[in-house]
């Protein structure tokens, strides 16, 4: 996905933050069930990437289609997607599965968040995920089993997790999800990209240091207490030290880049200078 549809996902679960700390299963469950709806009408994917149609229209048609079915969570969301801008139908049910399966991801983060660190959870989907993978990969005959057109989502579902007992419900509901509607790709490269999207989730948790000398054990208290203050979170910290920085400090937590660092400052003083 690029382009105006990259924009339009950024800005999708952007606006998906606000709801993730309440999140169900529910709703996750709510969302894949709108993607297959989108995925088996071709006629309502064209609609929703005909660019003569304005987003507020193709905003109502979703909510409208959706309405009564669904929990109001999913149908705004899935209303505020259609809204969007996307440069294929492909484009948007792809979306429509990133936001959904982010959901799910919410919850597993949630669910220690609580007493603990919010990684934990996300280790524990992940490692569940990847022993789910772990299993197909070793039998052919599974492989075959959840790839056979013939057979039922029912029983997909209940293959799938008899290779995996025990698994966490946040689990179950994304390798449900890529054994029953894996929409082209086989199922465990789907569960490899929800696992790509709990990884990342889990990044959010981890603030990577960088100093120019080790820290004292003072220091690194006050740092771990001003991080957690700073992000409203228990985050692990890991501090590597960079002399190449030369003095200051680098922070780096997810995709956020806090960089008070003199290479830094000396790196933007570049870019002006170019200007």
């Amino acid at each position: 996905m690029a382009g105006i549809s990259s924009e339009s996902l950024t800005t999708a679960l952007a606006q998906l933050e606000a709801k993730l700390p309440f999140a169900s299963l529910q709703l996750a469950k709510d969302l894949f069930g709108i993607l297959g709806t989108v995925d088996s009408s071709a006629g309502l994917r064209r609609a929703l990437t005909d660019p003569s149609r304005s987003g507020d229209e193709k905003s109502a048609l979703v909510k409208q289609l959706v309405s009564g079915k669904v929990s109001a969570d999913a149908a705004e969301i899935a209303g505020g997607l259609a809204g969007l801008r996307w440069a294929s139908a492909r484009d948007i049910g792809d979306a429509l599965e990133t936001l959904a399966a982010t959901v799910v991801i919410a919850v597993a983060e949630n669910k220690s968040a609580v007493s603990a660190s919010g990684i934990t959870g996300l280790e524990e989907l992940e490692n569940d995920l990847f022993a789910f993978n772990q299993a197909v990969a070793s039998s052919h005959e599974v492989q075959r089993a959840l790839s056979e057109p013939q057979a039922s989502a029912a029983a997909k579902v209940v293959l799938a997790e008899k290779l995996v007992p025990g698994v966490s419900e946040e689990a179950k509901v994304l390798i449900g999800q890529a054994v029953t509607q894996p929409r082209g790709v086989k199922p465990s490269k789907l569960v490899e990209s929800f696992a790509k999207l709990a990884a990342k989730r889990q990044q959010r948790w981890i603030a990577t240091v960088s100093v120019t000398r080790p820290l004292t054990e003072t220091q690194a208290s006050r740092l771990q207490a001003g991080l957690n203050a700073l992000y409203g979170r228990e985050l692990k910290v890991n501090v590597n030290v960079d002399p190449r920085l030369i003095g200051g400090i680098r922070v780096q937590v997810g995709d956020e880049v806090l960089d008070a660092s003199v290479i830094g400052r000396l790196t933007d003083l570049r870019r002006q200078l170019a200007v």
